[in-house]
């Protein structure tokens, strides 16, 4: 009876946890669809009386909206690409190379872990702006190009593989990048698939960088550009809301596919993930 009653507790907290987290979605959801004078009643619908699809169109009118979509999966292919291949050499060399100052190097990699990027914008602010590169995609994505918890999170899964199998490919005659790239890469597979998601969200999200580095039109992403569109209707948000609300379901989309279609592979990498 005890076991039955803790058992029923536990499904019902997680049921309410989970309604908890997901209704903020679900409100977004709802008010993409909603029409103004929906938006305007004293007592709020949980579900639109018409689905407005012409919200969307709308959007795109008044901001250009395909424009900051671009630049941002731009510097999102960017970032993904930069951060998993240097995390991979350099995990490979924390975990499998051997030169002096190995674990000195490491710890300055880990350390980088606590310090903030509001600590260092102002530095690379000035170092992009001699190298003329604002309002550019170098500015948007070389500053965030290296991952210190990606190098850690590798180097943990890199430590966990037998050198054998690395002595075996190099006997074969497999070079470094070989071994790397064929070998220690598809045995690393959910942790790389694990930085990949991360990656990307925080790219797909990022707002305070691309904030500082750009101020035109031509080089905004989709976070800062929704965010000017809010300034721009500041008074009358709630006859936009829908709009917002439609334009932060779009952003959303490529993320939920994204952590979808890698989700099984999260879990196997955080197992790995223990410091060794």
């Amino acid at each position: 009876m005890f076991l039955q009653v803790k058992h029923t507790t536990r499904i019902t907290l997680a049921v309410f946890i989970t309604l908890v987290m997901f209704f903020p979605v679900y409100w977004m959801l709802v008010t993409a669809f909603k029409s103004q004078q929906e938006l305007q009643l004293a007592i709020p619908t949980f579900w639109p009386e018409r689905l407005m699809w012409e919200n969307f169109s709308h959007l795109f009118d008044k901001i250009p909206f395909w424009r900051y979509f671009m630049n941002t999966a731009v510097q999102t292919a960017g970032i993904v690409l930069l951060q998993i291949n240097i995390g991979l050499m350099a995990a490979y060399a924390f975990a499998k190379g051997s030169f002096p100052g190995r674990e000195a190097l490491f710890m300055l990699v880990l350390a980088a872990l606590i310090v903030p990027e509001q600590v260092t914008f102002v530095p690379v602010y000035v170092m992009m702006a001699d190298l003329k590169w604002l309002n550019t995609f170098y500015a948007l994505i070389i500053p965030n190009a290296v991952s210190a918890y990606g190098i850690f999170l590798l180097r943990q899964t890199f430590r966990s593989i037998n050198n054998d199998v690395i002595e075996a490919a190099k006997v074969d005659g497999a070079n470094r990048l070989q071994v790397l790239y064929k070998l220690l890469t598809p045995m690393a597979l959910p942790t790389v698939a694990t930085l990949v998601v991360m990656s990307f969200i925080g790219s797909w999200n990022s707002y305070f960088w691309p904030l500082i580095m750009t101020n035109t039109n031509d080089m905004r992403v989709l976070t800062v550009g929704i965010a000017m569109m809010r300034d721009a209707i500041a008074g009358d948000e709630m006859l936009n809301f829908h709009y917002l609300m439609a334009a932060s379901l779009i952003v959303i989309i490529p993320i939920v596919i994204v952590f979808a279609l890698a989700q099984k592979h999260i879990i196997a990498a955080m197992a790995n993930s223990t410091f060794k």
